[in-house]
């Protein structure tokens, strides 16, 4: 028997893109789902778009709204909040994944019964089309954490009695656009483990708008959590000196980022 999964996706002014999302997930190879949406105060149609498919699929999809723009940390709180099935995936409003992403992500997790996390790698896209694709540690362990975040967050699945065990996301402006990063370290502190497929099952949009969304402010929350990471996981103190790489980078020029940053995923995967 198919066990059910919750998909949450925090949406903003993702109107243009939002239709592609979800029918990625409608289009999945592993139906037993749920899709549980939330408006996180978009200014276009966002909305009207995720009620369109609301009502074409009452029994697959949950629709909420916030009054106001709250942050992806606690959206995804208010989704989770709605879930009901044994497994929690993620999805956001601009990318795609492919029709086998959950089914293979599942068959992960069963064969694995002693991790709580598996995500993928990611192709990388914009206008023109792919141009990259990242790589993954296929286990990866505390060491790992100062040199990042060790599983991307949009193509991930969580048992979800892992993820309520150590509160969800933490709903904290210090932690946005890190919230997932963080999440993972409270996870290994529980003494949870997780898993990446070094296969591309989904695809994110990584163009000029993307990079504009990379303020300062979040560099230096990702330099926060490093610091958290290096405390709870009790790795060696010289790591702290990690945590200055993100504030580094926050401070490149945006010419230089976007070069760097294409150049290093820009090999893709034959």
């Amino acid at each position: 028997m198919e066990k059910k999964i919750s998909v949450l996706m925090g949406i903003y002014n993702c109107a243009g893109t939002l239709s592609e999302a979800i029918g990625s997930i409608l289009a999945q190879t592993y139906t037993d789902w749920e899709l549980i949406l939330c408006d996180d105060g978009s200014k276009d149609r966002t909305y009207a778009v995720a009620e369109h498919y609301r009502q074409q699929f009452p029994e697959k999809i949950v629709l909420l709204k916030n009054e106001k723009n709250m942050g992806l940390n606690y959206t995804l709180n208010r989704c989770l909040a709605q879930a009901s099935g044994e497994f929690v995936a993620r999805m956001d409003g601009d990318d795609l994944c492919s029709p086998d992403r959950f089914e293979k992500e599942i068959q992960a997790l069963q064969a694995n019964p002693d991790m709580a996390v598996v995500s993928t790698a990611m192709a990388y896209f914009d206008e023109g089309g792919q141009w990259g694709r990242g790589h993954v540690i296929l286990f990866p362990t505390k060491s790992d954490f100062p040199h990042g975040t060790p599983f991307c967050h949009a193509p991930c699945m969580v048992r979800r009695a892992a993820m309520e065990e150590v509160g969800g996301y933490t709903d904290d402006d210090k932690y946005l656009r890190v919230e997932d990063y963080d999440l993972w370290v409270k996870l290994y502190a529980a003494g949870y483990r997780g898993m990446n497929l070094d296969e591309p099952l989904y695809q994110m949009r990584d163009d000029r708008n993307a990079f504009g969304r990379r303020k300062f402010r979040y560099r230096i929350n990702e330099a926060r959590v490093l610091c958290k990471a290096v405390r709870l996981l009790k790795l060696p103190a010289y790591n702290y000196l990690r945590s200055l790489r993100p504030i580094l980078v926050g401070l490149m020029p945006a010419w230089l980022y976007e070069k760097l940053h294409k150049k290093r995923l820009g090999s893709l995967t034959k």
